[in-house]
């Protein structure tokens, strides 16, 4: 506002910055909104599939299935103390699904949502990290192609659509850049 009030004192029409500034805030003040409805929903859902996943406390035959990083840290499970806290999220995506699902929606939102923000200048760029974003995905779906569990099914369908949706979109992004390169050739 300050360079406003100088600009009209110096007697240059300053209409145009007004509404320039003020369509600059309103991107800001969107971008800022979403990114902070999306962290706490992030945040909430993650609490609820961490409580939701420590029943596996109680579940003593689940311990050998559904505890990779304990395993993977300490050995073999034998007592309740010695189970990660990331387990909880392996059992809550295996038997409780809903807010795990929350969480990689809302995660997925924020990838592309920065991504979107920091590389909108550069397009081309942007169709990169979309690409490699599907790619990553896609590795995901693969790694949990044949999940017994109702969950691993739903977080391999979750994935894959969202690869594709990354994919696809990269691709018209990036033609839309060469067409539009073309264009201004001509």
């Amino acid at each position: 506002m300050l360079i406003i009030e100088i600009n009209v004192k110096l007697g240059v029409k300053s209409n145009f910055k007004i509404i320039n500034l003020r369509v600059f805030n309103m991107f800001r003040f969107s971008f800022l909104f979403q990114l902070g409805i999306a962290s706490i929903l992030l945040l909430i859902s993650t609490v609820c599939a961490l409580y939701e996943g420590s029943a596996i406390v109680d579940n003593h035959w689940e311990w050998k299935y559904s505890t990779p990083f304990s395993q993977f840290l300490y050995g073999e499970v034998n007592s309740n103390s010695s189970i990660s806290q990331l387990d909880y999220l392996v059992y809550a995506v295996k038997f409780q699904p809903t807010f795990p699902v929350i969480m990689v929606i809302s995660s997925l939102y924020l990838l592309i949502l920065m991504g979107y923000h920091f590389l909108k200048p550069q397009h081309k760029r942007f169709a990169y990290y979309l690409s490699f974003l599907g790619g990553v995905l896609f590795l995901l779906s693969y790694f949990i192609f044949n999940s017994p569990t109702f969950g691993g099914q739903i977080f391999f369908y979750i994935w894959l659509v969202s690869g594709v949706l990354c994919i696809v979109t990269a691709v018209i992004t990036y033609f839309q850049i060469l067409n539009r390169n073309t264009n201004e050739k001509i």
